[in-house]
C-alpha cells in the first residue's frame, strides 16, 4: 500500500523573550520568539510524522500559522514517497500555485509558510532515508543537488552547468571534510551577549562569561543611540580584549548615510562586519555601504526574502557575508540555492540564527556547504544564540563554541509536546489570562 500525507496539524507556538529583553535590538526592542509550527501526519508504517517551521517575533504569528495551513492543503493526500523522491518537484510544484503566487510572489506571509511546508518534508525525507538533513544532502549526487534548485530566475548569474561543475569539483573531497566536521565542529559566533536591551553591567558580564567559555567571535546590537553604542562597543572590547572578532548589527535601523557615519563611529573598535546596516530591500545602499567602509565586510540576509534578492546583493558586490535564513526563505531547496549562488561567487555564508530553532535548522545548512559545496570554512561562523534550545527534541550540541554535526535523523526541528502544551498561543499555560 502506498503511504500517504493524510493530515497536518498547525501550532501558534510563541516563548515570552519580551520579559527578558533577549532578542531585543535597534527595530525590535521586544520580541517574543515564535514559530508557525507544522506537523504533517503519514500512515507510512516507520515515519508517521514530519515536522517544520518558520520563525516570527509575535504578534502576526497567527497570519503565518493561516497561511501555513493553505499552503499545507496542497499536501495532503500526496504519497510520501513519491515527494521525497523527487525533492525539488515538490518544491516547485508548491510554488507552481498561480493564484497563492499572485500574493507574493516569492515574498511575504506565504513565502514563509511555504518554508514551514517545504521543511517539514525534508524531515519526513531525512527519517525515512534515516539520516540528518545534512548527510541527506552531503551524499546526493551533484546533478540531483542541481535539480533541487528552482533556475528560473537565477541562470543570468548561475547556469545549471556551471552549478553541477561547482559541486563535482567539490566531490572528491566530501569524505574528508565530513570526517573533518564530524571530528572538530563547526565554528560559531555568539549573540547572546549583545542585546540591545541589556544593561552596561549585564553586557560586561555575558562578555565575560562568553570570553571565559571560549567564544572568540561575539556580535552587539547596535543601532538605536551613537553614543551609546560607541559606549557599549568599549565595554565588549575590554572584555573581549584586542584579537577576538567583534561584530555589530543595526537590525536594519539606518539609512545609508548614516549607516557610514556610525560605522565611522564605532571603527576604532575593530569591528569584523556590519550586519543589516539598512533596509535589507536596498541592494544599492548596501553596496554605497560597503565602499564606504571596507576592509569591514556588510552582512546582510536575514530578512532578504528569496534567491532573486541574494544574487542581487552578489551581482552589486554589496556584500562579504552571505546571511542566508532557514524559514525567510522558501526552505532547504531556496537555501541550496542561496549557497550555490554564494559558493561561485567566493562569498562566505554565515547564516543568521537569532531566533527559536533557527540553530537547530541552519547547522545543517553550514555543515552540508562545508562538505559538498564550498568546501571551506574559511571566513564563515554561524550564529548562536543560548535560549530555547531545551524544547526541541534534538537540540544542537556543542563543543566551546562550534557545533557539532546532528547525528539523528530529520531535521532538527521536532519540539517536545510539553513545550507545544505550554506555550501554545492565546490559550497555553504560559500564556492564559495575560
Amino acid at each position: 500500500m502506498t503511504a500517504r500525507i493524510l493530515d497536518f496539524e498547525t501550532v501558534d507556538l510563541r516563548f515570552p523573550t519580551s520579559r527578558e529583553l533577549d532578542g531585543s535590538d535597534a527595530t525590535n526592542p521586544a520580541p517574543d520568539y515564535s514559530a508557525a509550527y507544522l506537523v504533517l501526519r503519514t500512515d507510512h508504517p516507520r515515519v508517521p510524522e514530519g515536522h517544520g517551521f518558520t520563525f516570527t517575533i509575535g504578534r502576526g504569528n497567527e497570519l503565518v500559522v493561516a497561511a501555513v495551513e493553505v499552503v499545507a492543503r496542497r499536501v495532503r493526500g500526496m504519497p510520501v514517497e513519491e515527494i521525497t523522491a523527487d525533492l525539488g518537484g515538490f518544491a516547485r510544484h508548491l510554488a507552481a500555485d498561480s493564484q497563492l503566487r499572485w500574493l507574493g510572489p516569492d515574498k511575504g506571509v506565504l513565502h514563509l509558510a511555504t518554508a514551514a511546508v517545504v521543511n517539514a518534508v525534508w524531515d519526513l525525507a531525512a527519517k525515512l532515508a534515516d539520516r540528518p538533513v545534512w548527510k541527506l544532502l552531503a551524499d546526493m549526487a551533484p546533478d540531483r543537488i542541481v535539480d533541487l534548485v528552482d533556475w528560473r530566475y537565477l541562470r543570468d548569474e548561475l547556469s545549471p552547468a556551471a552549478a553541477l561543475d561547482l559541486l563535482r569539483r567539490a566531490e572528491p573531497g566530501r569524505a574528508e571534510r565530513e570526517r573533518r566536521v564530524r571530528e572538530s565542529g563547526y565554528p560559531a559566533y555568539t549573540t547572546s551577549a549583545g542585546w540591545l536591551g541589556y544593561d552596561d553591567a549585564k553586557l560586561r558580564r555575558r562578555c565575560r562569561d562568553a570570553v571565559a567559555a571560549g567564544w572568540d567571535s561575539v556580535k552587539l546590537k547596535v543601532g538605536a543611540d551613537l553614543d551609546d553604542d560607541r559606549r557599549r562597543c568599549r565595554i565588549a572590547r575590554e572584555e573581549l580584549g584586542p584579537h577576538r572578532r567583534l561584530m555589530i548589527d543595526a537590525n536594519q535601523a539606518l539609512g545609508v548615510a548614516e549607516a557610514i557615519r556610525w560605522h565611522r563611529g564605532l571603527a576604532e573598535h575593530d569591528v569584523h562586519w556590519f550586519e543589516e546596516p539598512t533596509s535589507p530591500d536596498d541592494v544599492l545602499g548596501h553596496a554605497a555601504i560597503q565602499r564606504a567602509i571596507a576592509p569591514t565586510r556588510v552582512a546582510t540576509g536575514e530578512h532578504a526574502h528569496n534567491a532573486v534578492m541574494f544574487k542581487q546583493f552578489l551581482q552589486a558586490e554589496a556584500i562579504g557575508v552571505c546571511q542566508l535564513d532557514a524559514c525567510r526563505l522558501a526552505g532547504v531547496n531556496e537555501a541550496v540555492a542561496v549557497l550555490l549562488l554564494a559558493a561561485a561567487r567566493g562569498v562566505p555564508v554565515c547564516p543568521h540564527a537569532g531566533g527559536v530553532g533557527l540553530c537547530e535548522l541552519v547547522q545543517h545548512l553550514s555543515i552540508f556547504d562545508y562538505v559538498a559545496v564550498s568546501g571551506s570554512m574559511d571566513g564563515r561562523v554561524v550564529e548562536y544564540v543560548d535560549h530555547l534550545h531545551e524544547h526541541f527534541a534534538d537540540p544542537v550540541r556543542l563543543r566551546g563554541p562550534r557545533y557539532l554535526p546532528p547525528d539523528a535523523p530529520g531535521y532538527s526541528a521536532r519540539i517536545l509536546p510539553e513545550s507545544l502544551r505550554r506555550f501554545r498561543f492565546p490559550d497555553g499555560p504560559e500564556w492564559a489570562g495575560r
